[in-house]
């Protein structure tokens, strides 16, 4: 079955960055596009950025755009977002998405002084 686990959360202070790893298991996971979506606290979800097929394409949000990276490693079955320059607005739980239709557990991001 279709398993994505997201780690790499944790608690930062404004500036900092983090990387938010997920991991992909019961699919092939190169042959399908990804995506990052983020919930923050008493807020509807946000969607971050996505990544094509071999990584040959990817889009973010404005929010987001030149602070967050996405990545993927189709050997490790990986799917990363590289986030820097952190402001306390990018707390919220991020989560690992396939196809819209499945979703990881999400991973808590934090980011306060």
């Amino acid at each position: 079955q279709v398993q994505l686990v997201e780690s790499g959360g944790g608690l930062v202070q404004p500036g900092g960055s983090l990387r938010l790893s997920c991991a992909a298991s019961g699919f092939t996971f190169s042959n399908y596009k990804m995506y990052w979506v983020r919930q923050a606290p008493g807020k509807g979800l946000e969607w971050v950025s996505e990544i094509t097929t071999g990584g040959g394409t990817t889009s973010y949000a404005d929010s987001v755009k030149g602070r967050f990276t996405i990545s993927r490693d189709d050997v490790k079955n990986t799917l990363y977002l590289q986030m820097n320059s952190l402001k306390s607005e990018d707390t919220a739980v991020y989560y690992c998405v396939k196809s819209w239709e499945y979703w990881g557990k999400g991973t808590l991001v934090t980011v306060s002084s």
